[in-house]
């Protein structure tokens, strides 16, 4: 497994499962399919020090992806990022994400991300017990803060620090 800047050819994958996690409703606070085209802006948005990562297999297939995405948007806040993991279907829950997470910390240092969050539904408990693995604990709790087909869904801010040169 390996990770490669995505290019603007890669969004159709990244749509593609990104699009296959929100029928769950444990990943995504998107309640219906978004397009390519709507994703333009948002990879767009991606820089060298918050790259957008494709994961490949040793087949050199597409078969997740990892975002890291500025924090808040104010100078203050540039060593804070927000990371995102999302697999191809075929590959949750084969400890898949625990290797891309891992790689995503071991990434974080070199583009000056100094604290790292998850924003994670406080139901899904596979993401949750995954971040608390690598060191991630709970920063925030917003109870009932979004609304999905009629039901009510906290949203935890996982966060952790991270250890400059490493």
């Amino acid at each position: 497994m390996k990770l490669r800047i995505a290019t603007q050819e890669d969004l159709p994958i990244v749509v593609a499962i990104y699009n296959s996690t929100i029928p769950s409703r444990m990943v995504t606070a998107d309640i219906e399919p978004v397009t390519v085209e709507e994703k333009i802006n948002w990879f767009l948005s991606h820089s060298e020090t918050r790259p957008l990562y494709i994961i490949e297999n040793e087949a050199t297939e597409a078969i997740g992806w990892i975002s890291f995405e500025s924090f808040y948007g104010r100078p203050a806040y540039d060593k804070t990022a927000e990371v995102s993991i999302y697999l191809h279907e075929k590959y949750r829950g084969k400890g898949m994400g625990s290797a891309v997470l891992k790689m995503a910390l071991e990434r974080a240092p070199m583009l000056g991300i100094r604290s790292l969050l998850a924003f994670i539904f406080a139901h899904n408990e596979p993401s949750i017990k995954l971040f608390q693995k690598y060191g991630f604990t709970a920063w925030g709790h917003f109870p009932k803060v979004a609304e999905m087909d009629g039901q009510l869904y906290d949203l935890k801010i996982m966060g952790r620090e991270i250890p400059e040169g490493r």
